[in-house]
């Protein structure tokens, strides 16, 4: 990456930065002026009329308020809150158990890029009534780097997906499946369906073969001139530009009606019905022949396209009000 481009990336992490402190702070100062106790400063420390504007200027009032349980709430903030305090306290809702740790890095994004795919072709498959050829998404999406071993929670699927992007379905000729992915393989992003062997040409992978692979395990060739059903994030298609350009040339593109986030939340309720637990899955999807680079990179998710941002999310200030 040149110098400039990593200006640019820093400046707008540094921007980011700055928007969300401002953004908690608002946050912050909201609740504030909703208290009895900063209501009560405020009357405090009004000047009287009578005050001259000299003594505005030279008098000071200052005080301290403990706060505790000892301030009563407001009943105005309260009732303001109560149609959103079911919705925040069912994200702390155990959901299921991951059995061992979800974590990316490596080809596809490792187990939590799998993890994430096959939700993806498990739900769009269900309510569509119908399989799925592949489900891909990419690997900048995912703004946790694991998921822990233990209990699993909405709130963990929030931090994991914050982004209200759409599922949609389409379909691909199968030269424009393997060119697709070929994209994916390059950019190390997640996908389920397909089973990849690559080799590294001058430390880059390069795609040998690529085959799909049914719910059931059976594995086909892809047929240049047949037609596939894909299913992935609008964001993709929404960019345009890049390698992710050639989803413009799918056809009969249609939304799922269901964000990516609640359909991975469906997908870790439907498994824990099933008396499933959650488990690293980091099969045959990527196999790669011959040696591998001798520098690898640790957790490298390809480039990021025009948009992606860092890795991490946390709910603003990790506050909530029950």
């Amino acid at each position: 990456m040149s110098n400039s481009k990593i200006g640019t990336y820093k400046t707008k992490k540094f921007i980011r930065r700055i928007q969300g402190f401002i953004y908690c702070s608002v946050l912050l100062f909201i609740g504030a002026a909703f208290s009895p106790a900063f209501q009560g400063q405020q009357a405090a420390k009004s000047p009287t009329a009578s005050k001259t504007e000299e003594d505005q200027k030279t008098e000071t009032h200052a005080a301290e308020t403990l706060v505790d349980s000892s301030i009563p709430n407001d009943s105005g903030v309260d009732k303001l809150l109560e149609p959103y305090r079911p919705k925040v306290q069912a994200l702390e809702l155990k959901i299921g158990t991951v059995d061992r740790k979800l974590q990316t890095g490596g080809m596809g994004a490792g187990s939590l890029g799998n993890f994430v795919a096959d939700g993806i072709r498990a739900q769009a498959s269900a309510r569509l009534g119908k399989s799925i050829s592949l489900a891909i998404t990419n690997g900048g999406g995912l703004r946790k780097s694991s998921l822990a071993e233990g209990d699993l929670r909405e709130r963990d699927i929030f931090e994991l997906l914050p982004f209200e992007n759409k599922l949609i379905e389409m379909d691909l000729t199968g030269d424009q499946l393997l060119a697709l992915l070929r994209l994916v393989l390059a950019k190390r992003h997640a996908q389920s369906g397909a089973r990849i062997t690559y080799r590294f040409n001058d430390n880059k992978p390069e795609l040998i073969t690529a085959k799909l692979v049914s719910s059931t395990g059976t594995e086909s060739k892809i047929n240049p001139r047949e037609t596939y059903k894909l299913v992935t994030i609008d964001y993709l298609l929404n960019l345009q530009s890049g390698g992710y350009s050639m989803l413009q040339h799918a056809k009969n593109i249609r939304p799922i009606g269901v964000s990516i986030r609640d359909a991975i939340i469906d997908y870790v309720k439907a498994e824990t019905a099933a008396n499933r637990r959650i488990h690293p899955s980091k099969d045959d999807r990527f196999k790669v022949i011959g040696p591998e680079p001798t520098e690898r990179g640790t957790g490298k998710q390809g480039k990021r396209e025009k948009g992606e941002q860092g890795k991490e999310f946390l709910f603003p200030c990790s506050v909530f009000w029950y």
